[in-house]
């Protein structure tokens, strides 16, 4: 077996996003020269950062990266990317050779000596969980053509790869105990914290926080840098001048709704990080589950407690049609009947599958 299947074998490990990002960037290296990486997971509504692998040399141009991700015209964004119909693509390809076109490479890539880059979206089930970019130092020939499609073959494996990885584990309700708060619903993580607040200069440096924020900054990456989630739904807010949402799973387990908005008119905004329950992830969820269109339309319809019968007739099918999609997604969710995938999807049990 070669490199590369050992690669792809590796994607369906059980690894979860951080296992699985530090494995496939140090095998990569074993096929293909690649300088430096960008490899990040992403909420597949909205394609904005999540959280991010950051080799040197980029680490320390994180802020230009997203900000040019998010607001600045360039070629090979990974929301068009993952859009349409090649999700790989190299700034060459791109720019046709001419890289100096690229705001990107001029002001972010050139002076860091890095030249071609190589990016993925990284689709599963028509939805994007991740993104990959790969970089080479300056030289006259950038990413060849075979290589463009070894990481092609590669980018749906990946993508699967991180969707599984992002799969809830277990949720639980115990008894009150110590934590910063003193409510008595419990995450995988630990104790449920309130929303928190945080104020952020026109620059993305920040002003202020709550306590609750401290926490969930903690659980998102360090408290004393600003992480990529909240980087990115900042960056987005600023281009939209709207309010920007996305969706992250903490370290521990718990997922955060991360929503920035203008905070008057002198151009700070606020961030507000706000946990959310499994039943309030909605089509998330059936999403991480490799639920398909048409096994969502009928899951959807089952926890809103319809009966086949109200199934058929809602959504135009066949009883046969209505009971394999159920089948299916019973499959899927590691679950036996109705009660369970209630329970699995919007009481947060943990899933058999």
């Amino acid at each position: 077996m070669d490199r590369l299947e050992v690669l792809i074998q590796r994607c369906y490990a059980g690894l979860d996003a951080d296992q699985l990002r530090s494995e496939v960037l140090a095998r990569l290296r074993g096929v293909l020269t690649v300088d430096a990486a960008f490899f990040a997971t992403v909420d597949p509504a909205t394609v904005l950062f999540t959280s991010a692998v950051v080799d040197e040399p980029l680490g320390a141009v994180t802020e230009q990266f997203i900000a040019n991700e998010f607001g600045q015209d360039d070629v090979n964004k990974f929301a068009v990317l993952a859009g349409g119909r090649d999700p790989v693509r190299s700034l060459g390809q791109a720019t046709k050779g001419d890289w100096r076109s690229s705001p990107r490479y001029v002001e972010v890539m050139r002076p860091l000596g890095l030249g071609d880059e190589l990016r993925a979206a990284l689709l599963s089930n028509g939805r994007c969980w991740g993104v990959l970019c790969l970089h080479r130092e300056t030289a006259e020939a950038g990413f060849a053509e075979q290589e463009v499609q070894l990481v092609r073959r590669l980018a749906p494996h990946l993508g699967e790869g991180l969707r599984l990885g992002l799969r809830p584990t277990a949720f639980e309700v115990r008894e009150p105990g110590p934590g910063p708060t003193d409510h008595t619903v419990w995450y995988a993580g630990g104790p449920r914290v309130g929303p928190g607040v945080v104020v952020l200069d026109t620059r993305l440096r920040m002003r202020s926080s709550s306590a609750e924020a401290d926490y969930w900054l903690a659980e998102l990456g360090s408290a004393d840098e600003l992480p990529v989630a909240v980087r990115s739904v900042a960056a987005r807010m600023q281009l939209d001048q709207a309010t920007a949402r996305l969706k992250v799973r903490t370290r521990a387990g718990d997922w955060l709704q991360l929503q920035a908005s203008r905070l008057g008119d002198d151009g700070q905004m606020v961030v507000v990080m706000e946990p959310v329950t499994p039943a309030q992830l909605g089509s998330l969820l059936l999403d991480l589950h490799g639920l398909t269109p048409a096994q969502q339309r009928v899951t959807e319809l089952l926890l809103r407690g319809y009966s086949t019968r109200q199934i058929v007739e809602q959504l135009c099918l066949s009883p046969h049609t209505v009971q394999e999609h159920v089948r299916a997604s019973f499959h899927k969710v590691g679950v036996g009947s109705r009660r369970e995938l209630v329970s699995a999807l919007l009481r947060g049990s943990a899933s058999r599958g």
